[in-house]
């Protein structure tokens, strides 16, 4: 499973409003294009599909932006990248046993290997929250640690 770009601006782009919720009232997108520089056009897209998945809320007119839905705690990256990128999978491969996915020698076995590892990904990056990931940024708490078997 690769992460897309707009899975990794869509986490960028909450990380920005988890980090600056003591701003009072709603964020702009111009604003959280500067703090994280992203396309604004691009991430107006996105911030659509983050509020279409109920991760955010937005109020229109002057002082009008975005805000998140959930206190960020509740906020799993693995709900981010779905909202933008759909289920998080290693491809369409099938599911082992249906459809004649297991016509071909060996192939059930590697139909379930993929399964099993796309679920591992999901399990993952629902391991992390916003406000774990801000606590790292601000330097309150250690940064996730990449060694394999590392739990979060």
């Amino acid at each position: 499973m690769r992460v897309s770009t707009r899975g990794d601006y869509a986490c960028r782009a909450l990380l920005s409003l988890t980090l600056h919720t003591d701003a009072t009232g709603p964020t702009s997108v111009r604003d959280i294009a500067e703090r994280t520089g992203l396309p604004q056009p691009y991430l107006e897209q996105i911030l659509l599909a983050l509020k279409g998945a109920g991760l955010v809320r937005s109020k229109r007119g002057v002082g009008g932006g975005y805000v998140l839905s959930r206190p960020p705690d509740q906020i799993r990256l693995s709900e981010i990248v779905s909202a933008v990128d759909g289920p998080i999978t290693l491809g369409d491969f099938g599911q082992p046993h249906q459809d004649g996915a297991c016509d071909h020698e060996g192939q059930c076995v590697l139909l379930a290997v993929w399964q099993e590892a796309g679920e591992h990904m999901r399990r993952h990056l629902e391991s992390y929250t916003l406000a774990a990931i801000a606590a790292s940024a601000r330097g309150e708490a250690v940064w996730p640690s990449l060694e394999p078997g590392h739990t979060h």
